[in-house]
């Protein structure tokens, strides 16, 4: 890439480097920290679930409704590697690792559920892209983030597909994005 950063025109992270890991820093054991990716993927399809809902235009409620979908896949992904690691059943096992805030409220991008769903009502489609981009930007960073320091290669290649996913997430929301008037 000709210019370095200074030549990039698409999205940059900004923040401490250990931004967004606050989740995660009184959570010891893997099982806790699976636990709450779970919580922030829940919250994630909430949001995805509730802006859906606001969307009058169909093809704005089909990419939020699919990407609602995409993080039922991931909250999937997160159970199936609890279950690996615990040797337990897994599902409602892992909400009770959880306080009643990340049970309800934590979802990715570090932002409470209820303030980003307030915040989105009345908002013009383009900005409620721009905030579920800079929300999956900062899930994206923060997954790759996990992956770069938490021990075990079977977690480590989970928290490297969850950043792919969420990779995917912002290139839908930038096509929708671009497609808007």
């Amino acid at each position: 890439m000709e210019g370095g950063i200074n030549a990039w025109n698409g999205l940059k992270a900004t923040g401490a480097p250990d931004a967004g890991m606050a989740y995660f820093s009184d959570k010891d054991k893997p099982e806790e920290i699976i636990a709450l990716a779970w919580a922030l993927e829940e919250g994630a399809r909430r949001y995805y679930s509730g802006i859906e809902e606001m969307m009058k235009d169909k093809s704005s409620k089909e990419i939020f409704r699919t990407l609602a979908s995409a993080e039922v896949r991931h909250k999937a992904i997160l159970v199936r590697l609890y279950k690996e690691m615990s040797g337990s059943a897994g599902g409602p096992e892992l909400s009770l690792l959880l306080t009643p805030e990340e049970l309800n409220e934590v979802m990715e991008g570090g932002m409470h559920l209820t303030e980003a769903l307030d915040w989105a009502k009345g908002k013009d489609i383009k900005d409620i892209l721009d905030f579920s981009i800079a929300l999956e930007t900062n899930s994206y960073d923060l997954y790759m983030k996990m992956e770069r320091s938490i021990e075990g290669q079977d977690t480590k290649k989970i928290f490297t597909e969850l950043a792919e996913e969420e990779k995917k997430h912002l290139d839908r929301l930038t096509s929708l994005l671009d497609e808007k008037p």
